[in-house]
């Protein structure tokens, strides 16, 4: 177990959840001071609330230490266990944001992970659940994740401010990913879509070299905003596909520039928790001749394995 001389420090509210993943995956304790201390509100919100009850819930041994005004976070890890779960989301964000961190620790848990996550499948905030299954999933098949039990199922839709949805998210465990080269998206080769009547609409785009490009729209919940009509949705979610392929870039990254701040920050912590740091080079137009402005990153991996799972 890491020691307390270890600990990583911050202040803030910002990149909770990159940081208890990383703390999580590094073994390494984490404190974070003043979350939100300035504010007429203070501290943690339900939805980090949520999300750290469902951290604890997916590790054996974790100590987390909340102060009485929710500004100070103390989370020391125990060992990513995994199994058959459940947990309520915050009806606040969407199953996404929550599904998000649970994609990167699963392949590391001692048993396979099958959890049931209910709350807001759709909405204007977070992915969807229809667009973490279309792009995530075929994302953790190119690190060797790729396995019948690999799965992401809709039970029922549920959106804001109720709620109501519920997913199943099965994720068997490895040992060590493989290592990727992905410099090359290729050129689009079809295109498919999934619309829900009064939820919103997702598109994704597979390339040649299997890239998922992917845009979507969620629908403006009952009582909240003028109602927007499906063809108009439809034209706009098309548009912004259109965007995505013209830069060329990863799902997830939808509508920011080739190195945003919340990607620049998560180097920064890949640096701080595991000693990891990317050669980024910038490429130009002309050089790729085709699309938007791109970086190549780079880096040697640190050979980070599962520890709990034996080898057969």
């Amino acid at each position: 177990m890491a020691g307390e001389a270890q600990c990583l420090s911050y202040t803030g509210c910002n990149f909770l959840r990159q940081r208890m993943v990383l703390a999580t995956l590094s073994g390494r304790p984490l404190k974070i001071r003043k979350i939100r201390a300035k504010e007429e509100d203070p501290g943690l919100r339900d939805f980090e609330a949520s999300f750290i009850r469902l951290i604890d819930k997916v590790t054996n041994g974790s100590r987390i230490e909340i102060n009485q005004t929710g500004t100070t976070l103390y989370y020391q890890p125990g060992l990513l266990y995994g199994g058959s779960l459940e947990h309520d989301c915050s009806a606040s964000r969407g199953i996404g944001y929550y599904l998000e961190s649970l994609l990167c620790l699963a392949p590391f848990m001692k048993h396979p992970l099958k959890i049931v996550l209910r709350g807001v499948t759709n909405d204007q905030v977070d992915p969807s659940v229809d667009v973490l299954k279309a792009t995530a999933l075929p994302l953790l098949k190119k690190f060797g994740i790729d396995s019948e039990s690999l799965e992401i199922k809709i039970n029922r839709r549920g959106m804001p401010p109720k709620g109501g949805g519920e997913i199943l998210f099965a994720c068997p465990v490895r040992k060590v990913l493989q290592p990727v080269q992905f410099t090359d998206p290729g050129k689009i080769k079809r295109i498919r879509g999934t619309a829900s009547p009064g939820f919103g609409m997702c598109l994704t785009a597979e390339t040649i070299n299997g890239t998922i490009l992917s845009a979507e729209l969620a629908s403006n919940p009952q009582g909240q905003g003028a109602a927007v009509l499906p063809e108009e949705l439809g034209q706009n979610c098309a548009k912004l596909l259109l965007e995505e392929i013209y830069r060329a870039e990863e799902s997830e990254m939808q509508g920011s520039p080739p190195v945003c701040k919340e990607r620049i920050e998560f180097l920064r912590h890949l640096r701080s928790f595991f000693q990891i740091m990317f050669k980024i080079e910038t490429k130009t137009t002309e050089e790729e001749h085709m699309g938007g402005e791109k970086v190549l990153m780079t880096c040697v991996g640190i050979g980070f394995c599962n520890l709990s799972k034996t080898m057969r």
